[in-house]
């Protein structure tokens, strides 16, 4: 079960961005994720006739590895760490490690 899921809130934890907050737009793989807003680089692209696409320096979102970021927690408004607690019914839910309470999705 994986911790930080698609459209979950988090906030980059270190590197150039860090302090910024964004929501997860996609799981590249089991390690990177791609979160709006954040990790935006600067990349020149080919003009390609047959696409119909024109050249020159796009904006593109990169991957980012998901150690560098932490669930947004709204109650206290900082970032927070992510269990995984089994309930009664057998149902396995994300939960923070500060408060204990479960993360809504």
């Amino acid at each position: 079960m994986n911790k930080i899921r698609k459209g979950d809130q988090v906030i980059v934890t270190t590197g150039r961005d860090k302090g910024k907050r964004g929501t997860v737009a996609e799981r590249v793989d089991e390690q990177l994720l791609l979160v709006e807003g954040i990790n935006v680089v600067k990349k020149h692209v080919k003009p390609n006739p047959l696409k119909g696409t024109t050249g020159g320096v796009i904006d593109k979102t990169m991957p980012i590895q998901q150690s560098n970021v932490a669930l947004f927690n709204p109650a206290t408004g900082k970032a927070d760490r992510v269990g995984i607690k089994i309930l009664a019914d057998g149902k396995k839910v994300r939960v923070f490690k500060s408060s204990g309470e479960e993360v809504k999705a």
